[in-house]
């Protein structure tokens, strides 16, 4: 395993690292703890050192998984969790520093912390970074001992641009992958300037750039992956990267056709996220213990040749770009 440092916060961590949206369970499918307690456990066995997971995922569980975890473990793991989206409506109006404050201190009870090493806010709305009065709580919850460092989750590379102004925003999390380029072009060289580490989500685009999908494939109902398409239960970004699926699928044949000794594309997929030094780690999720192991040893592997990166460029300038790239 390789470390990078997460920028202002001076964190060494594991460029690849554990997203726990789905830990657990498959997206829609319910919660088991012991498979949780496996995925993670696991996890710090390869070498990963930061965990990222949300007080909204699986409504708190897998906030609990992790704590569980890490109070049998002697490793020192750094965790990273989200607040805010329990707001509803999901509006600017409802973040206030109160209703934040009690978010950040039912996570620490759930992970069984003193302390959170990085607390984001999670896809808030626009409205809520021009609001000095939510970053200004946050050096307060980190004079408490309650926090070590705050970061924001963003939808859109405006979002991140205008949360870097605040200098105590440490990180911004962002979707990056072969079907979203936008980051690239101005935002990480500014996050550099500014020392602002760079976590990517949503590396294999919800799955299809592991190019195991086709137009086949049955997902649950209670997955984003049906249900979400077009936006119906949150930003439709989320979701295949925004990419209409029928789409992806096309451009996914044509990346297998430029690694065709490969059995599948998680390696080139979690990869080209690494090659852009900018990034300070990637998380992707596992639903299952195997998935763990796949992601380390199919990246470790992987060089591109320069034919293959220009390739990746003009597919996504060719067939993605119009789908995603004004949007996001």
């Amino acid at each position: 395993m390789n470390y990078r440092r997460l920028g202002k916060t001076d964190l060494q961590i594991s460029e690849l690292s554990l997203g726990t949206w789905q830990v657990g369970g498959k997206w829609g499918s319910g919660f088991n703890d012991q498979t949780a307690d496996e995925i993670i456990n696991l996890a710090i066995d390869e070498g990963i050192n930061f965990i990222d997971t949300a007080d909204v995922y699986e409504m708190g569980k897998s906030e609990s998984a992790v704590g569980r975890v890490l109070r049998l473990r002697s490793e020192e793991i750094y965790v990273a969790t989200k607040c805010g989206q329990q707001i509803n409506p999901h509006v600017s109006e409802g973040y206030t520093p109160a209703v934040l404050r009690s978010y950040v201190e039912a996570s620490l009870t759930r992970l069984g912390l003193e302390r959170i090493d990085l607390i984001q806010l999670h896809c808030p709305p626009s409205e809520v970074y021009h609001r000095s009065e939510i970053f200004e709580l946050f050096e307060r919850l980190k004079e408490e001992g309650k926090i070590g460092h705050l970061g924001v989750s963003v939808e859109t590379v405006d979002q991140a641009m205008n949360a870097m102004q605040f200098e105590n925003v440490t990180t911004v999390q962002i979707i990056f992958n072969m079907f979203r380029h936008k980051p690239r072009e101005r935002f990480f060289e500014v996050a550099q300037q500014n020392d602002v580490g760079i976590i990517v989500r949503v590396p294999l685009a919800s799955g299809l750039l592991t190019g195991k999908y086709s137009a086949e494939t049955v997902f649950d109902s209670g997955d984003h992956r049906h249900g979400n398409r077009n936006g119906e239960w949150f930003d439709k970004g989320e979701t295949f990267s925004g990419v209409p699926y029928e789409d992806g699928l096309v451009a996914v044949d044509t990346l297998k056709d430029l690694f065709p000794d490969l059995p599948h594309l998680v390696g080139p997929a979690l990869a080209w996220v690494l090659h852009h030094q900018a990034v300070s780690c990637v998380i992707p999720g596992a639903s299952r213990p195997s998935q763990v192991t796949e992601n380390i040893s199919a990246s470790a592997g992987v060089a591109f040749t320069q034919q293959q990166l220009t390739a990746i460029d003009e597919l996504y300038a060719q067939s993605i770009r119009s789908h995603v790239h004004d949007l996001w």
